[in-house]
């Protein structure tokens, strides 16, 4: 029996049994109801959606500055502590281990506090890792400050696009959920661009900006209006779904249909890890965790980090291609944002994993070439228009989209479990791709990428035949028609 089978029965009884009160007085629910919802997307009622998603992206922008930290300063490290290459690598490395626990978190966390709660969570395991880092003295300092903001990456993953699902009105979520994977890529930007002219404790300290406006900003918005109702807080509900609507935004006809959703989800039983594998919930979740699995085994963390080994190896400058390639994912995801709203998640799925396929092949092209001499000449200008069309392409789509549908798809009873689970995959898929990347390049330069575009070429069919076009719609919605 699917989940909107068992929302009609549970209505249904719900209406016999006159469990169920009006969320608010019934004035202007016909006459109004249309106007409710251009009002709650206007530039004069959303101002408080764009702050509120502001400050949650900060945590992305601190995400990005954790990621992007270890490789302008791995020679600095290594001199200023005298640490091994095995110690660096540790060090690197141990960040997917603390975010993998933070994706293992996160959601009770989130679904526990509430998704301020969860931000103030992970800011605070972010703030205590740059210090630990920054006044570091020896490894086990350094290593327990990198495990530390990896778990605060690893909540910030799935709690950011969450809270901001959660606000947004569903013509502008699409686009205010991209602004995650935006400040991630800027974030990781910065960080590669100023850690070429500031000293490793002094990059540790910018970390902690994003954090503070995050800590200051959390005072100024207000928490999910659906995680409200879920938690029955029901004049806090309405208070803050007025205050992210517009004053005079009649929203009615939207407190109603969340209400009555979580109403009739709260009569269902609770979820559990395994129920996440029942019939009426299993379309969700292969979805969400099938888009991780493409999102990360298509090879992205290979060539982010090793990037500038990458054009080092090919013969072209380092430094250049890392900054172009820098500049080119941040524009590029920048577009993603304008568009995913007009263009469709879809589509924009099918575009990017077309373009990484081509993006693996021209590089694997080039690798052949080097490695058989032949046209040696060309490999640089082929390694560098790959590599560019590869992380453009990933930025176009499969580097936010996948977010942004997995925190639209999950019925909100299982969105605790169900996100937790999809954000530990992607997380292991980053670890076990970084982790094997050196080893498959030792195999086959070539081959490494041309299994990356198999990958990827699977990645389209999972798009065609499984996933749904969410655009337009809203999260009650998207999820009545999935788990049919």
């Amino acid at each position: 029996m699917g989940i909107q089978e068992d929302l009609e029965q549970c209505k249904n009884r719900a209406e016999h049994e006159g469990v169920r009160e009006p969320l608010m007085d019934k004035k202007n629910q016909s006459g109004e109801q249309d106007g409710s919802f251009a009002q709650s997307s206007s530039k004069e009622s959303a101002w408080m959606v764009y702050l509120s998603t502001f400050v949650a992206v900060c945590g992305s922008f601190a995400f990005g500055s954790c990621a992007g930290y270890s490789s302008p300063t791995e020679n600095a490290v290594r001199e200023d502590l005298s640490l091994s290459l095995a110690e660096y690598s540790v060090f690197g490395s141990i960040l997917t281990f603390g975010a993998m626990v933070g994706a293992i978190t996160s959601g009770p966390i989130a679904d526990f506090i509430g998704r301020k709660g969860a931000l103030r969570v992970a800011t605070s395991f972010c703030v205590a890792g740059w210090l630990a880092i920054y006044f570091a003295q020896g490894v086990l300092a350094l290593d327990l400050g990198r495990l530390a903001t990896g778990y605060g990456m690893g909540v910030f993953s799935y709690v950011v696009p969450v809270f901001i699902a959660e606000i947004a009105p569903k013509n502008l979520r699409g686009a205010l959920t991209a602004t995650n994977q935006l400040m991630i890529c800027g974030g990781v930007s910065v960080a590669f661009i100023i850690g070429t002219v500031l000293t490793w404790r002094a990059l540790a300290l910018t970390g902690l900006i994003p954090c503070a406006i995050l800590v200051f900003g959390l005072f100024m918005i207000p928490e999910s209006p659906r995680w409200l109702a879920k938690r029955g807080r029901e004049e806090e509900f309405q208070t803050a779904l007025q205050k992210l609507r517009g004053k005079e935004a009649d929203i009615y006809q939207e407190a109603t249909e969340i209400k009555e959703y979580i109403e009739t989800l709260e009569r269902l039983p609770k979820a559990r890890f395994l129920d996440l594998f029942q019939r009426r919930y299993l379309r969700s979740v292969i979805i969400g965790v099938g888009l991780m699995v493409f999102q990360q085994f298509g090879g992205i963390n290979g060539v982010c980090f090793y990037v500038s080994n990458i054009f080092e190896s090919a013969g072209f400058s380092p430094s250049l291609g890392t900054i172009i390639y820098a500049i080119l994912q941040v524009v590029v995801t920048a577009l993603n944002t304008i568009v995913i709203d007009k263009a469709g998640r879809k589509p924009l799925l099918l575009v990017s994993a077309s373009g990484l396929i081509l993006g693996c092949l021209i590089t694997a092209i080039s690798f052949y070439l080097k490695v058989n001499e032949l046209a040696v000449k060309s490999v640089p200008a082929l390694t560098l228009t790959g590599i560019l069309l590869y992380i453009g392409s990933f930025s176009a789509g499969m580097g936010a989209v996948p977010w942004v549908i997995m925190s639209e798809i999950f019925p909100i009873n299982i969105k605790g479990v169900a996100g937790s689970l999809a954000t530990l995959v992607n997380w292991f898929g980053a670890w076990a791709i970084s982790y094997t990347y050196n080893y498959l390049m030792s195999w086959s330069s070539y081959g490494t990428f041309i299994l990356y575009a198999a990958i990827n070429t699977l990645a389209i069919v999972f798009v065609v035949m499984v996933v749904p076009e969410t655009k337009g719609r809203t999260l009650e919605q998207i999820q009545a028609a999935i788990n049919t």
